[in-house]
Parts: C-alpha cells; sequence; structure tokens
C-alpha cells in the first residue's frame, strides 16, 4: 500500500503552507501530495489567506520537487474548459518530469460557484460536460494529429493538440466518489484510479466491489483508493489535541477516519489493504502540524 499526503488548502493556507508540506511530504518518503481544488472556505471558520489555485499550486511545487506525485482531488469540470486544462495538466506534467496525475470530478460545492461567477448546472447537466471533458481531454494527450469532437457541451475544431504531457500516452486519471449508478461504469471505462473519499469500511468495501463488477465488464482493471482524514497520537492527550485542532470529533474521526495510535492507525489501513485499497490519500488538516508528518513517517508508514 502507498500512502500519500492529502491536503485542503481552501481552510486556509499560502503557496509557501504547502510548500513545506510537499517538501515533507517528498522528504519523509511518502508517495505522493496531493491537493483539493476549491476557490473558498467549505463551511463557518476563519478563512485565513484564502484558497490558491490548484495547478498553479502545482506548477510551482513541480518545479521544487523531485520524486513525489502530484495531482489534484478532484479537479470540478465546472472550473474549466476541457481544452485549457488539458493544456495546463500536460504543462505540469513536463515541469515535473512526469509526475502529475489528474483527480476529475462533476463539481459540487455551488457556494464558490456563486461567489466567482462560475456556472453552476443542475447534477444531470454536470455529469454530461463531466463524461465530455474526460474523452476531450483523453482525445488531445493521445492525439497523433490533429483532434476534432463534437458534443452536446463542447465543440473543438482541428485543435492542434500540444502541448503532449511528459507520461505517455497520457497521465493517469483518477475518478472519485461513491455514486451506485453512474460513477461505476464512468470509473470503470475511464479511470486509471477510483477513489472511495470519507467513507466508512464498510461503505468503501460495497463502492468498490460496484466498480470491480463495471470493470470486469469493461474488460479492465483499475487502482482502488481511498481517502481519509488522519489524526495519529502517541496516546490520547495527543489526540484530543490534534482532533480539537481541527474541529472534529474523535468519534466522527474514527468512524470515518484514520484516528488513533500507530498501531490502531495501522489496523485500519490493513482492514482497507483487505478491502482491496493499493492507496490511501491521509487528508492532513493542520498543515502547521509538522510533528504530525514526522510521526506517521515514523511509526505507520514503514510498516504498510
Amino acid at each position: 500500500m502507498k500512502l500519500r499526503i492529502f491536503t485542503e488548502p481552501q481552510e486556509g493556507a499560502t503557496y509557501t503552507d504547502l510548500l513545506a508540506v510537499a517538501q515533507a511530504t517528498e522528504r519523509l518518503g511518502f508517495d505522493a501530495f496531493f491537493r483539493s481544488d476549491h476557490y473558498q472556505r467549505i463551511g463557518a471558520g476563519d478563512p485565513g489567506p484564502g484558497s490558491t489555485d490548484a495547478w498553479i499550486t502545482l506548477a510551482g511545487l513541480a518545479r521544487e520537487t523531485s520524486t513525489i506525485r502530484l495531482g489534484t482531488l478532484v479537479t470540478p469540470a465546472t472550473f474549466r474548459l476541457p481544452g485549457p486544462l488539458a493544456i495546463s495538466v500536460a504543462q505540469v506534467d513536463r515541469m515535473s518530469g512526469g509526475r502529475v496525475e489528474l483527480g476529475l470530478g462533476t463539481g459540487w460545492y455551488d457556494g464558490e460557484h456563486a461567489a466567482y461567477g462560475i456556472p453552476f448546472p443542475p447534477v444531470g447537466e454536470r455529469f454530461g460536460r463531466f463524461e465530455e471533458q474526460l474523452e476531450i481531454i483523453r482525445g488531445l494527450w493521445t492525439a497523433e494529429g490533429p483532434y476534432s469532437f463534437e458534443g452536446a457541451y463542447y465543440r473543438l475544431a482541428d485543435s492542434p493538440a500540444l502541448p503532449k504531457p511528459a507520461q505517455r500516452p497520457r497521465p493517469p486519471i483518477i475518478i472519485g466518489g461513491g455514486g451506485a449508478k453512474r460513477t461505476p461504469p464512468l470509473a470503470a471505462t475511464d479511470a486509471d484510479e477510483y477513489n472511495v473519499p470519507f467513507h466508512t469500511p464498510a461503505e468503501t468495501g460495497a463502492a468498490f466491489d460496484r466498480v470491480r463488477r463495471a470493470a470486469d465488464e469493461a474488460g479492465r482493471t483499475l487502482i482502488l483508493s481511498a481517502a481519509q482524514t488522519v489524526c495519529v497520537g502517541r496516546d490520547r492527550a495527543e489526540l484530543e489535541r490534534r482532533a480539537a485542532a481541527i474541529g472534529t470529533g474523535m468519534d466522527e474521526l474514527r468512524e470515518k477516519g484514520l484516528a488513533g495510535t500507530p498501531a490502531e492507525v495501522l489496523d485500519k489501513l490493513g482492514a482497507l489493504a483487505e478491502l482491496g485499497a493499493e492507496r490511501v490519500y491521509l487528508q492532513v488538516m493542520d498543515l502547521a502540524d509538522s510533528d504530525h508528518l514526522e510521526l506517521i513517517a515514523a511509526e505507520v508508514l514503514p510498516h504498510v
């Protein structure tokens, strides 16, 4: 199992904050640094300096790291047109020497769309745009000549389909979510990895099974992964201090996250591995708590 660090910068983090965490992620031996793609804080609380743009951030980190994978969980299809998004991700992939992964989703948080003038269509249209974006981005990255597309929402005419990403035929694509109807067939045909975020082990296992069945029918195999909020402490006092710092109760963290002593967290990771998870994204909410990453790297990472 590979452990990846996953951050939520919309809760208030500067590029300098993210750089420190990304470089610690690399130094400590984690597999990847991922970030959410949001433009404002979700829920109540101090917004701090505000959010940062995901792909501008990753472009900077591409030049200031050298080994870790970099990506988003997940970029909303509502935020960017598919052609410019394909260009941005391909460029960051080249800047990183081929270390980028694209998590792509439909978009869900209507508040940030309203705040920044981004259209937020009904869910059916969002899925339709999402499906077309997946096809367009793959097409632009893999086309050997000009690329054209005619869909219900997007039309591309004789695109030069450049620049190409460093990874060939293309960077990996991640699709996530626990939906039971549209998500499994879409992940089975269009994704390289399927991610289940912030669900209980039972819910995660059920979602994995649905996608496995769909992938079998499509004649494909996918990497399965989970995202979980992480809160590790050497003792109860340290655990409670970390839970209080991120404003989440211990009961919730234990039910849907990875909370406990290093040994307890290893047991939970083992349970996720038994369900089929090959990667786990550790959602780190307190980016200033560098000792937290050090503890996970020393007491959890070597044993997975």
